[in-house]
């Protein structure tokens, strides 16, 4: 990356260490458990130890780090019982957010839940559990951002965050994909049918299963 694009102190220098770092640990490069080493972070990204020491503290506060006292830093462990206690508050956000999209979704959001469903389908049908995995988190942003419920949104957006090696673990154990895709299908079904009460309970079971998919853990 440009040298002019990593702002070596400062604000911008924080925010800059605090996105990169987020987006590694979302998107698995780093593994639970494994330590955040300050100045070798803070070397590689181009930073002061200071703004890496800030943008770590961020981040244990969103709960994707977590401080070990007398040594350090290190990628937060979510336990199965922490990722079901998350996917209960899940339930009634998610649902909400359902709810609303099946009042509020523009006619292109509606045929944009349509051309996701259908591709779904077609990843579980080619087997292809990486892809289903990517398309559904499409889905649910999707059904998020169609229900203008920003507060939800946001409260959203913090507890998924810690979800995520959970929720591909799940995408890849065999028959899952196919179980979790008629779910998906039926929300998209109550939405489209602009029907909120249908959609909330859609989105209820379709969470309620996920609960119980990582209990079999």
């Amino acid at each position: 990356m440009p040298k002019e694009a990593r702002p070596g102190s400062g604000e911008q220098a924080k925010q800059y260490a605090l996105e990169r770092l987020r987006k590694a640990i979302l998107q698995g490069e780093m593994a639970p458990a494994q330590r955040l080493v300050e100045n070798e972070l803070a070397e590689s990204y181009g930073v002061t130890r200071a703004s890496m020491r800030a943008a770590l503290l961020d981040l244990t506060s969103e709960g994707l780090v977590e401080r070990i006292r007398n040594r350090g830093s290190r990628v937060r462990v979510v336990t199965v019982e922490e990722a079901v206690e998350i996917t209960e508050c899940r339930m009634v956000l998610e649902g909400l957010c359902a709810a609303k999209a099946a009042t509020e979704a523009t006619d292109a959001q509606l045929d944009e839940l349509t051309d996701l469903g259908k591709a779904m389908s077609k990843a579980v049908a080619d087997g292809d559990p990486v892809t289903y995995s990517e398309l559904n988190h499409d889905l649910h942003a999707l059904i998020r951002d169609a229900s203008g419920q920003h507060t939800a949104v946001g409260l959203l957006e913090r507890l998924n965050a810690q979800l995520v090696r959970h929720r591909f673990q799940l995408a890849l154990r065999p028959g899952r994909p196919q179980q979790s895709l008629s779910e998906h299908l039926a929300v998209i079904e109550a939405i489209r049918a602009r029907d909120p009460q249908a959609a909330e309970t859609a989105v209820r079971a379709h969470l309620s299963s996920v609960i119980d998919a990582l209990r079999a853990d």
